[in-house]
């Protein structure tokens, strides 16, 4: 398979994995279903796209195109996780509170009718800054150890 490719999943797999240790370090519960949520530290987004930069700045340089390529798509998808996802999660925050509050009105009031939410929508969609900082910082660990290793391969 590309090496570019199982470099950038590697990243999410490790920043995933990474999740359930650290949540119970700041929290004292182990929670397995973060190995498959979004949100929360390490930012696995982030660790993807800047573990396939850093692995293609090494083995195609600073120069190429596939680095030029690489750095935007990477710097897209970690200011979507800081923006825009970030929003839609406190968008859903404040809706689930509402849904809560019309449905603790409806029920003292008999003539109110609502419908709660089968499903309260998702609220954890984004990164705190320092949750993308943290999968960049494990995205380099990462694009640069499958670089040095495939060296190393290579050589022998």
């Amino acid at each position: 398979m590309n090496r570019a490719i199982t470099t950038a999943l590697f990243g999410i797999g490790t920043a995933q994995f990474l999740k359930v240790p650290l949540n119970y370090i700041e929290t004292g519960t182990w929670d397995w279903k973060k190995l498959f949520g979004s949100g929360d530290m390490p930012s696995s987004h982030s660790s993807a796209v800047t573990s396939l930069t850093t692995y293609v700045a090494l083995r195609k340089g600073v120069p190429s195109i596939d680095f030029g390529v690489s750095t935007i798509f990477g710097l897209i998808v970690m200011y979507d996780a800081m923006g825009i996802r970030w929003q839609a999660g406190e968008i859903a925050i404040a809706v689930n509170d509402i849904d809560e509050k019309l449905e603790q009105i409806a029920d003292g009031h008999p003539d109110i009718y609502h419908k709660r939410r089968e499903k309260e929508l998702k609220e954890m969609l984004g990164h705190l800054p320092i949750e993308v900082a943290g999968g960049a910082l494990l995205g380099i660990v990462i694009g640069t150890i499958s670089y040095l290793t495939e060296k190393n391969v290579k050589s022998s």
